[in-house]
């Protein structure tokens, strides 16, 4: 691979899977050091929707970074696509993550100054794009989460629902494989929260591969695969057609 990360779109992507997880384990300082993820092993194949789901401190977070990239394991191997991810530079990591991996996040991180198609345009600010065909593909992912009516809008003259929209449109502008969503529905009222999901859903069915990273065990419940966590660990991990548990193998 080159140091750009360019080659990273020759991976025979729809071969292998989405992501892969090998015995990762996270540790930070401490006397003695806090084990926040604790040997997980898992295997999310292309297109899958799923959620990973536990209470606060039962590591998801953690796993979310490590998944992302936007932290090293301690130990253990992080594969996207095949590509074992340990042996990439931070250089080709970030390239890793702006080409293959869209985030929402629970508390939008929208720039208050900027309309909502700048903030989407800034999704792609890195990738070398000429300022017109950024506004260009703002504008469609806009239109395309259903807020086409509101590009020259402000976060503060939109709604929760519909930031978070703007973020997920932000996530897609890149057109990426997977979507990594952080309590995508926390900071909503259930209606919005029901029309966030209706949108990921979709999204799902156009081929990504998409993770929710949730507390919530009624919305992780209603897809179709479970990873539940607890101190660091899987503590299962269930499909609606073939639920198995990991317990016996710790």
């Amino acid at each position: 691979m080159s140091e750009s990360g360019e080659s990273w779109r020759e991976a025979p992507a729809a071969e292998q899977p989405a992501l892969e997880l090998v015995d990762v384990v996270k540790e930070y300082p401490g006397e003695p050091p806090i084990r926040a993820l604790d040997g997980v092993s898992l295997q999310i194949e292309a297109g899958e929707l799923a959620a990973i789901v536990g209470p606060s401190g039962s590591g998801k977070s953690t796993l979310l970074h490590i998944i992302g990239t936007l932290d090293r394991p301690t130990s253990g191997v992080l594969r996207l696509a095949g590509v074992e991810a340990s042996a990439m530079s931070d250089k080709q990591l970030s390239a890793v993550r702006s080409q293959l991996i869209g985030f929402v996040f629970q508390q939008f991180f929208l720039l208050e100054g900027m309309t909502a198609l700048e903030n989407v345009a800034n999704g792609l600010l890195y990738k070398g794009i000429v300022p017109s065909e950024r506004r260009r593909a703002a504008a469609e992912a806009l239109e395309r989460v259903g807020l086409g009516n509101r590009l020259e809008h402000t976060p503060n003259k939109l709604s929760g629902g519909e930031r978070q929209r703007v973020a997920i449109a932000r996530a897609i502008v890149n057109r990426p494989s997977i979507v990594l969503a952080d309590e995508p529905t926390g900071n909503l009222d259930s209606k919005s929260g029901a029309s966030v999901m209706e949108l990921i859903r979709e999204l799902h069915l156009e081929g990504r591969t998409i993770l929710i990273i949730t507390h919530d065990r009624e919305l992780a419940a209603s897809l179709p695969r479970r990873i539940s966590m607890r101190d660091g660990a899987v503590e299962s991990d269930e499909t609606d057609s073939h639920p198995t548990s990991q317990l016996a193998a710790r």
